[in-house]
């Protein structure tokens, strides 16, 4: 039993700091404000967490597990190299606008100030979606016999570069413009250029 209440304290811990990354945008969330808002003393806070660091280590497993499992859901459910690099772009805006506080978190403004090892496993984190997008695209080439007219890492490069800038912008509007918008008729446009011979 006690385990089990463990657990579901670390959790409230890491929805109350994800959900104070949406209520306050921009401000720098502190142990204390954090330990006010779950309704505990900052001390029990340290009892689940050895540090801050730990609890946006947290968000970020989090996040990981969530984007890598749908990605590999996404490779083995679809074959088709277009709508798999759709849905793997879409499945980061939708996640993104989802969870807005997260989002801070992926787009690096919520680890402003916080410990450099944090941004590098942000870093890490997309390093591996476009390592997944270029495979993609250059298993087109290998099954299909014919490429693209850009090398396969620079359109990948592009493509994360496209929702990344749909986070930025979720975020920067304090979570007004949503990053799924329009992304239907961006994307059509992108394939279309993708595909030209």
């Amino acid at each position: 039993m006690a385990v089990s209440q463990k657990i579901n304290r670390r959790e409230h811990i890491l929805q109350c700091l994800a959900q104070m990354l949406e209520t306050n945008p921009g401000e720098r969330i502190t142990t204390k404000k954090l330990a006010a808002e779950v309704g505990v003393s900052e001390a029990a806070l340290y009892r689940h967490f050895p540090s801050k660091a730990r609890m946006f280590e947290g968000l970020i497993d989090f996040i990981e597990d969530s984007l890598l499992t749908r990605i590999n859901l996404i490779m083995d459910e679809e074959k088709d190299t277009m709508r798999r690099c759709q849905l793997t772009l879409q499945l980061l805006l939708v996640f993104a606008e989802r969870n807005p506080g997260i989002s801070r978190v992926l787009n690096g403004d919520a680890l402003l100030g916080e410990n450099e090892r944090l941004r590098s496993r942000i870093s890490n984190l997309f390093a591996k979606i476009e390592t997944q997008l270029k495979q993609i695209l250059r298993e087109k080439t290998l099954r299909e016999g014919k490429g693209f007219n850009l090398d396969e890492a620079i359109l990948a490069n592009l493509l994360l570069a496209v929702a990344e800038g749909r986070v930025a912008q979720f975020v920067r509007s304090e979570f007004k413009l949503k990053p799924t918008d329009h992304f239907e008729q961006q994307w059509t446009f992108i394939q279309q250029q993708l595909l030209q011979s």
